[in-house]
């Protein structure tokens, strides 16, 4: 999730943002590249979106489902669950690649990439806009909050009983392991859904109300169109931000991966011209 997280972080402001925008005669810009770009930006998007959501769904196993727990909490299906939500990730944004059309041609090359006009006027584009705004991200917004209410029920739940049978064995209070670990986890799920739902907020209410009220698209500076675009579009993209640093702070075993991630090319290279 983390690495989905970083490459949204990589695609959209960077290759799809600063290059294109500020190095109009860049590779990048030519049409079938461009058209290319945007897609792969909505798929990785996607992605990081039911990433999300599939680590919400992960937490509510763990704690909730303890006979499930053995059988789905595991390294295999963590594999297949990722893979799965990549590869329909990606096919469900292909039809982005097709609704961009050149916008100059220069040296027999078409440049640019303009939306095309059938994109908001044919019933199948408006039909698919619908499709993919259900599925990022109200759908994850509402997995996300039923799971982790049903999360926090149980762990309530759990906790008082399990305070009260303690007590009662004890005769005192002091630091039960079994409930550190269970506020680790619920510090966890909370850091990476709550961001995700407050940042992505914005963008949600953005695009439903303009769905709803059919507003002109104003690009100017000044507009409000714009300026609620780019406000929102600036809060999406900080919330892939966020889980990378979260879990940076949070687990040891993903810094320990991390710093082995960075040191293996050093090491590579360093290999190479001993041998």
């Amino acid at each position: 999730m983390a690495a989905s997280d970083l490459l949204v972080g990589i695609t959209d402001p960077f290759l799809r943002q600063t290059i294109q925008i500020h190095f109009p005669y860049s590779l990048l810009n030519i049409t079938p590249i461009c058209a290319t770009t945007e897609a792969l930006v909505f798929a990785i998007t996607a992605v990081s979106v039911w990433l999300t959501v599939a680590f919400t769904f992960d937490r509510f196993v763990a704690i909730c489902c303890e006979k499930l727990k053995t059988r789905y909490c595991t390294e295999k299906t963590a594999a297949v669950i990722i893979g799965a939500v990549i590869v329909l990730g990606c096919l469900e944004n292909v039809p982005q690649w097709f609704k961009y059309e050149s916008a100059n041609e220069f040296d027999n090359l078409t440049w640019d990439c303009s939306v095309k006009s059938t994109y908001y006027t044919s019933s199948a584009w408006v039909a698919y806009r619908v499709m993919h705004r259900v599925l990022n991200p109200c759908i994850p917004f509402f997995l996300i909050l039923l799971l982790n209410v049903l999360t926090v029920r149980r762990i309530v739940a759990a906790s008082r009983v399990r305070r009260g049978l303690r007590g009662r064995s004890n005769g005192e209070n002091y630091k039960d392991p079994e409930m550190e670990n269970r506020r680790k986890s619920v510090v966890l799920l909370f850091s990476i859904t709550g961001t995700f739902i407050l940042l992505w907020a914005a963008q949600a209410i953005f695009y439903i109300f303009t769905g709803i009220a059919k507003l002109r698209v104003d690009y100017t500076p000044t507009g409000i169109y714009y300026i609620t675009r780019v406000t929102s579009t600036f809060l999406q993209l900080l919330s892939t931000c966020t889980n990378t640093c979260i879990y940076v702070l949070t687990q040891s075993k993903f810094r320990a991966e991390l710093i082995h991630a960075v040191k293996f090319p050093v090491s590579a290279i360093r290999s190479l011209v001993r041998s």
